[in-house]
């Protein structure tokens, strides 16, 4: 009887090395798969990051380039004034001069 009951202890160990075996084996496989996934929305965060900062960069650029068209229309806006008052000017006087019979 004590042969019976130490291979019913030894079937006991057997068993349960083998369900902590298979118990590593299935945190080994969850951590793979948790660092998988983890890689992943890393890789995904990374590349929704990059878009981004592109999109941000592209928009500042275009906000820039709006700018300065903006900028040089009103410098030509304010040229073209001047000449036209300058224009004005001259015509005024011009047409003065043939009212006075100057010319």
């Amino acid at each position: 009887m004590n042969e019976e009951r130490i291979q019913q202890v030894l079937e006991i160990e057997k068993q349960a090395q083998e369900i902590h075996d298979g118990a590593i084996r299935e945190a080994e496989q969850l951590l793979k798969q948790i660092d998988q996934e983890a890689q992943s929305l890393i890789e995904k965060a990374q590349i929704d990051a990059q878009e981004e900062a592109r999109r941000l960069v592209a928009s500042a650029q275009a906000e820039e380039e709006i700018a300065r068209i903006l900028a040089e229309t009103e410098e030509k806006i304010n040229r073209s004034k001047n000449l036209a008052k300058g224009n004005l000017d001259r015509a005024v006087s011009y047409v003065l001069d043939r009212i006075a019979g100057r010319e």
